[in-house]
């Protein structure tokens, strides 16, 4: 998106009222200090007991600062300054490192004085999933009483991300994501979940929630969309408010769980929604749009503020902070210095490490833009001895330690953790099997989120002992309406069993129905003849960050998930009315499934309880008051239309912000265009000249590519599992990191057999003449661990045995050992080999019949990147 169209958007948004209005009187505006004549903002203005949605929002023209409801004594800085004036540099540092419980132990914890750990996304006690809550107690214990035993006794505390829920933790309850509370549009519904959740960390023993999310998701081509409540910052700003009191609770010391406000700042509006990419909004569009959430959350006292990994740049406007993890103005002069942030920073799982010049074990720049604790989930011992040197050796001022120190303990003092005496295990809801469970609230939370789209001659509701026929794969999946953050990182690899106190939508809709009303065909090979109504629940899978990004892909939903509308195809039109459930992170095309359906409903993803979504789908004692949830994000009508916000130019989508239609309502919905780009949105294809990159893998296989690997095992391939695993004989791959948590696939070659790992579409060839007239080249990330033994190849194929193959084995044995490298090699040297750009099915292949091992990652088509300095020449890849 151009600087332009941003730009016009926000005036248009701000002309038509989102944003605007005079200057608030009172603590919920934002008035002037007479003095400086910054903005100061305050506790908001409340509705119903909780913070209100305001219609309108002033306009601002600085950073404003915002006055929290958490304030130390001068008796407390003196206190800390005393502690911190006591404490050795070592000590010092030992308070800023977080390692993962994964990698640290509770006597290292008391070895280094470490200040925190956390637990990542799919990271439990002794490894195991199902950990029960005395596991999770039991070792929240030992790393406490591990740090009081240090010489300053300083107890550690333990960071989650619960972000709907404590989701980590088995047997807990887990609440719609974000969109769905949204959804909502009820800040005191969003206090209630949150105090739940953090009722739930409380009984195993965490302090600290990395939560909320205050991003504004501007393009739902973000796959961390659904972690944002809106598009519309007046809501982010509310909710973030009432997200932190619930987390923290009403007091003003000794605060129920730590919460975080991530993740500063803008991470929602990077261009083409990539995620961790570059947002490119002006200073304007960054206070009004992207700031809205942290001013809430900030005036709440959020303690604890998350830096984002994506960028801030746009040439036009003079900016040029790169990774924000980097960025001194955004964390030390405008967050800490103008908004008047007093409590800790934290960086993002390894976030250092893409700061320019910087590893993940080391970064003097990070450190001196402001990080006070430091998440280095793997290599913190590193980190350390590399921080401590850094400090002696003057590139990281001692005050700047101290600084950090000093809000460190602020932050502790005021939690209560610093003076309690209590571990983990005998303070309040410790243990608690209630605590983990908040079921009654969650379904009122499910009920509230769902949108009705479309209800063609009042389908809906169905009468309470109607017989219905259940399709779809989503019906009977909690690990679909549960999705990302959930369980595992991804949300992927979980079974209904893993859910033991949660239903799903079959279950619910049995409960409303009684069994004998109720027959389940996923695949929809039922007649519906003799039925009432069939019910389709269907949608998205889950993904996390980065994974789930749509990138130049059609925004249509058939195009991802075309099981789904075959499904639809065979129950549409045979009598009975099509009612169905659409369980998604984000708004996509679904005009095909809304053209097949009698009614439609937005379920987003809704957590454990789908028998809240039944509820509403059956006539009941909760037809009354129905479906209430309306948008709180644009629906687009065509399947190239993102980004789509009110304001753009042309805008024009399906349903607009605050749409959603009332269980009796009836509004008619005539046939809707089905038509939409057969190659996606970026025009590559064919025999023009491509202009986008062509994503192969990006942390995950991109569509229509799958990951493979091959030997004499199974020469016809073995796909990589959802684990990104995979093992043969003589090869077998795993996930690692090279750029970001889990982008890479780590693969092994034994030397005992030839072996192949490639992405292919099992599909068939595409026709990508485009990419080799822009004179591109593949292009990908690399970590050699163990350089080839053997020849070793470089290949893409035009369905075998059609191809074009170079020898690598100079390229990969020239790669420094253990250090990321760039390699680029234009597709010319694969054309003069033989590959047929008008029908490629594999455009990556690495074979080798020796021992190599190497972490692959970013693999991707780059138009014009043969003409850069760094790329291979065809000569060197003769032979």
């Amino acid at each position: 998106m151009s600087r332009r169209h941003l730009s016009a958007a926000l005036a248009a948004v701000l002309t038509a009222g989102l944003l605007t209005g005079g200057v608030a009187t009172g603590v919920a505006g934002a008035a002037p200090d007479s003095k400086t004549r910054q903005p100061v903002i305050g506790e908001p203005r409340t509705e119903h007991g909780c913070a209100r949605i305001e219609k309108d929002l002033p306009e601002l023209s600085d950073w404003p600062e915002v006055r929290s409801r958490v304030q130390s004594t001068p008796a407390d800085e003196r206190r800390i300054k005393k502690i911190v004036a006591g404490m050795t540099l070592a000590e010092k540092v030992g308070q800023m490192t977080q390692p993962e419980i994964a990698a640290i132990t509770p006597d290292e914890v008391r070895e280094y004085g470490i200040g925190s750990v956390l637990n990542g996304g799919g990271s439990w006690p002794n490894r195991d999933k199902h950990a029960p809550v005395d596991a999770w107690l039991d070792l929240a214990d030992a790393y406490w009483q591990a740090s009081r035993t240090t010489r300053t006794k300083i107890p550690v505390i333990w960071g989650i991300d619960a972000v709907h829920g404590n989701n980590n933790v088995y047997g807990a309850t887990v609440f719609p994501h974000n969109i769905g509370l949204g959804a909502a549009h009820d800040p005191c519904l969003v206090r209630d979940v949150s105090a739940a959740t953090a009722e739930q960390i409380r009984a195993t023993g965490q302090d600290w929630a990395f939560a909320p999310t205050l991003a504004v998701p501007l393009d739902d081509r973000w796959g961390r969309t659904y972690e944002g409540y809106s598009e519309d910052p007046r809501i982010t700003r509310a909710y973030g408010y009432e997200a932190v009191i619930g987390l923290q609770g009403r007091g003003r010391r000794d605060v129920d769980v730590l919460a975080t406000a991530k993740h500063f700042i803008g991470d929602g509006g990077t261009i083409g929604g990539k995620d961790q990419g570059v947002n490119p909004s002006t200073t304007a569009e960054m206070i009004n749009v992207h700031g809205q959430g942290y001013y809430g959350a900030l005036a709440a006292g959020a303690q604890t503020v998350m830096v984002s990994f994506n960028s801030w740049d746009n040439a036009e406007q003079g900016i040029d902070e790169g990774k924000l993890h980097g960025s001194e103005l955004a964390l030390n002069d405008i967050l800490k210095g103008k908004m008047g942030f007093d409590g800790l920073v934290v960086s993002d799982w390894n976030g250092i490490g893409q700061v320019a010049g910087c590893t993940n074990a080391g970064c003097p720049q990070a450190v001196n833009a402001g990080i006070d604790v430091v998440m280095v989930p793997n290599d913190w011992k590193a980190f350390i001895a590399n921080t401590i040197a850094q400090v002696e050796g003057g590139q990281i001022p001692m005050a700047r330690i101290d600084d950090a120190v000093t809000r460190i303990l602020r932050v502790k003092l005021r939690s209560g953790v610093l003076d309690s005496a209590k571990k983990p295990s005998e303070r309040r809801h410790a243990g608690e099997a209630d605590a983990l469970e908040a079921r009654k609230l969650a379904r009122e939370a499910v009920r509230q989120s769902q949108v009705l789209l479309k209800n063609n001659n009042r389908v809906l509701p169905l009468k309470p002992r109607s017989k219905v026929l259940v399709v779809g794969k989503s019906a009977d999946s909690m690990q679909n309406q549960t999705g990302g953050w959930t369980l595992t990182w991804q949300g992927t690899g979980n079974t209904n069993a893993d859910f033991p106190t949660g239903q799903t939508v079959l279950g619910g809709l049995k409960e409303a129905l009684g069994e004998r009303n109720v027959v389940f065909s996923e695949t929809g090979d039922v007649d519906p003849a003799g039925f009432d109504a069939v019910i389709a629940v269907i949608g998205e899978t889950p993904y996390a960050e980065g994974v789930g990004d749509i990138g130049k892909r059609s925004l249509e939903a058939a195009k991802t998930y075309p099981q789904d509308l075959a499904v639809l195809d065979k129950v549409s039109g045979k009598g009975a009315p099509v009612v169905t459930v659409y369980v998604s992170g984000r708004p996509l095309h679904v005009n095909k499934e809304l053209n097949r359906s009698d009614a439609f409903v937005a379920a987003w993803l809704p957590g454990t309880e789908g028998g809240g979504v039944a509820d509403l789908l059956v006539r009941g004692r909760h037809t009354w008051p129905g479906y209430t949830g309306t948008l709180s994000f644009s629906w687009p009508r065509s399947a190239c239309q993102t980004p789509l916000n009110p304001g753009d130019e042309g805008y024009d989508p399906l349903f607009k912000p605050g749409y959603g239609l009332k269980t009796w309502s009836y509004r008619p919905m005539g046939k809707l265009d089905e038509s939409s780009p057969e190659g996606g949105c970026s025009g590559n294809g064919g025999g023009g000249v491509a202009t986008e990159d062509l994503e192969i893998h990006n942390r995950v296989d991109s569509a229509p590519y799958r990951s493979f690997i091959g030997s004499p095992d199974n020469w016809s391939g073995t796909e990589l599992g959802p684990d990104a695993e995979a093992a043969h004989t003589n090869i077998t791959v795993v996930p690692a990191d090279v750029n970001v948590q889990g982008d890479a696939l780590k693969t092994t070659w034994t030397g005992s057999g030839a072996g192949q790992l490639y992405l292919q579409d099992p599909a068939g060839g595409s026709d990508l003449r485009g990419y080799p007239n822009a004179n591109a080249a593949l292009v990908f990330d690399v970590v050699v661990h163990q350089p080839p033994a053997a020849r070793t190849v470089l290949s893409a194929h035009c369905v075998y045995p059609c191809l074009g193959e170079v020898n690598a084995t100079g390229v990969f044995g020239g790669l420094p050992v253990g250090v990321k490298s760039t390699v680029k090699v234009p597709l010319s040297c694969f054309a003069e080999r033989g590959l047929d750009f008008e029908s490629v099915n594999t455009p990556f292949l690495v074979y080798t019949e020796g021992a190599f091992q190497a972490s692959f990652a970013n693999v991707r088509w780059v138009p014009k990147a043969a003409a850069d300095p760094d790329a291979r020449t065809c000569a060197e890849l003769a032979g």
